[in-house]
């Protein structure tokens, strides 16, 4: 099925965290663009079987795909940019290839064989990497190789690549991403880093195609020239990447450098005349030039984090570009919040966003900015662990149900308003168990959610072991707290909503996974037009 699908592979050299995945991404929309089906995949060389288990220090936001795959974070790129939906074969770890072969193994599949890294490691590896090609859905398959190259865990998948071009010839390209560093003390660019990196490819047996060249400063006429020399590539293959205003920038900018050609050419693809880009540069236009600004709030534990919200801090993007404004991302610790200086915290701010999460840590801190934004009708969106503690604040202090509380968090609460799943409950281990996936949820038409949305049943995606204790559902509903949205197959409540406030939406699902830039998900866009209102009331 897959012999006329080209696979792409991109690796990175010198420092970790130069984008790849950015590159990948806007590489898979300007194909796109020219009318080509793209799917892309990361390959993680950690042993973990999936970052679920991981600490966010460690590796920044988990992404879950729709059917339910724990990935990596860079996967939540590759579906805001390409709008494709991604799935546990699009995330592939050293961990899962090593599991999959020693279970072979077990069974008896290699006859008896010794077992090694080449072929049989390699060959999963293989196996893995155009399970996607083989569907039929696409024409370019993606392949982002995490981490550098010379990284010792990163040795069987290079090796891989270079038997994958030996074996697809004009089928396979590679893409090496490079640091051009600029020395301020000498004034210069300096090519090195990249020459030594290529090098080690080149020691593994594998020759970039494309070098695309990561720099604070343009490079200047002969650099691309010297590079070119020396790393065995044409100069029109080394590709110019500079820092960019915003990451939505980058797929311009490859286009002006010509990155998609470069890869057709490679390929042996015809270039098509076609190429559409009008909806992706209305929307570069409007996040650069918004009407206005508005600050909101993101309470969380992790917010000295880059990474760890990253699909919410893009959604914000998105739905403030539908709404031609820019959203102030304010990220405030929930561990120092107190009823005492929540005011003075808060302030200033036109909405209020409570992060998901797991554990005691900031909770109390997060309650009290959930009171906060009930008490002064500022719109609050909380999202699984912040619908959550929505709960927990109202059963406290609408309710007066004294040491209400999630059974995660105070399994002896006298008033369980948030209780673990039953299939949850004898579960011992943690990684991949979770309620994970997207799920129906039949929305109250009466509810800001139904107006968001437009739409009686839609489907997102979930990521936590505890929900909503039915037990107290009827009381919410008599005291003002909606239900506003159930999954008809279990009957659990996924939305909640404050009556007699302007916008007050609890989801126990994570909408920040599924907003993209075509489709900016509804309730970020309602949210931020909420918060707009709810500023110029104040004005």
């Amino acid at each position: 099925m897959d012999k006329n699908v080209k696979y792409i592979f991109v690796t990175g050299g010198v420092s970790s965290s130069l984008g790849k995945g950015i590159i990948s991404s806007s590489l898979a929309k300007l194909l796109q663009a020219r009318g080509f089906s793209v799917t892309i995949q990361k390959l993680d060389p950690y042993i973990n079987i999936d970052p679920g288990t991981l600490n966010p220090y460690e590796h920044g936001e988990c992404y879950v795909t729709e059917d339910g795959a724990e990935t990596d974070l860079d996967l939540g790129h590759y579906e805001r940019f390409s709008n494709t939906r991604t799935s546990q074969a699009n995330n592939i770890t050293t961990g899962r290839i090593y599991q999959n072969v020693i279970n072979k193994e077990r069974k008896g599949e290699y006859l008896g064989t010794t077992v090694q890294v080449i072929p049989h490691i390699t060959n999963e590896i293989k196996r893995s990497v155009k399970l996607l090609g083989q569907t039929g859905k696409y024409d370019f398959v993606i392949t982002e190789i995490g981490g550098t190259v010379g990284d010792i865990e990163s040795f069987p998948f290079v090796e891989t690549v270079r038997q994958m071009k030996w074996e697809l010839g004009s089928r396979c390209a590679v893409i090496h991403l490079t640091l051009v560093p600029y020395l301020h003390a000498a004034g210069e660019l300096k090519t090195k880093p990249t020459q030594h990196s290529v090098k080690t490819l080149l020691e593994q047996g594998v020759q970039p195609d494309i070098i695309v060249c990561r720099t604070e400063h343009p490079l200047y006429p002969g650099i691309k020239q010297k590079i070119a020399q020396f790393c065995n590539v044409k100069p029109d293959a080394v590709i110019e990447s500079r820092d960019a205003e915003t990451i939505y920038d980058v797929p311009l900018m490859m286009l002006d450098e010509k990155l998609d050609l470069e890869i057709l050419k490679k390929t042996d693809t015809p270039v098509p005349d076609h190429l559409d880009l009008e909806n992706w540069k209305n929307f570069v236009n409007n996040l650069k030039h918004p009407n206005g600004e508005v600050n909101i709030a993101l309470v969380g534990k992790y917010v000295e984090l880059k990474d760890a919200y990253k699909s919410i801090n893009e959604s914000f993007v998105h739905g403030g570009a539908m709404n031609q404004t820019r959203v102030n991302v304010h990220r405030i610790q929930s561990e120092n919040i107190t009823d005492k200086n929540v005011a003075d915290k808060l302030k200033d701010m036109s909405g209020i966003l409570v992060a998901p999460g797991f554990g005691n840590r900031g909770i109390d801190g997060k309650i009290e900015a959930i009171r906060f934004a009930r008490e002064n009708k500022i719109p609050f969106l909380g999202i699984c662990l912040g619908m959550q503690c929505a709960a927990i604040e109202f059963s406290r202090n609408v309710l007066h149900l004294e040491g209400a509380h999630s059974t995660e968090m105070d399994p002896e609460t006298p008033y369980p308003v948030i209780d673990i799943m039953e299939n949850q409950k004898k579960l011992k281990n943690l990684g991949g168990t979770m309620r994970l996936g997207a799920y129906n949820c039949r929305l109250n038409p009466k509810s800001i959610s139904f107006e968001a949305y437009g739409s009686k049943l839609i489907r997102e995606r979930h990521r936590h072991r505890y929900e909503f204790n039915n037990e107290y559902r009827k009381v919410f509903e008599e005291n003002g707290m909606l239900p506003a949205g159930i999954n008809p197959e279990e009957d659990l409540v996924e939305i909640i909503e404050l009556k007699n406030h302007p916008w007050f939406v609890g989801v126990q699902f994570h909408p920040e996974y599924s907003s993209t830039v075509k489709r900016p998900h509804p309730l970020f866009v309602s949210f931020v037009k909420a918060a707009i209102e709810y500023r110029k009331d104040k004005r």
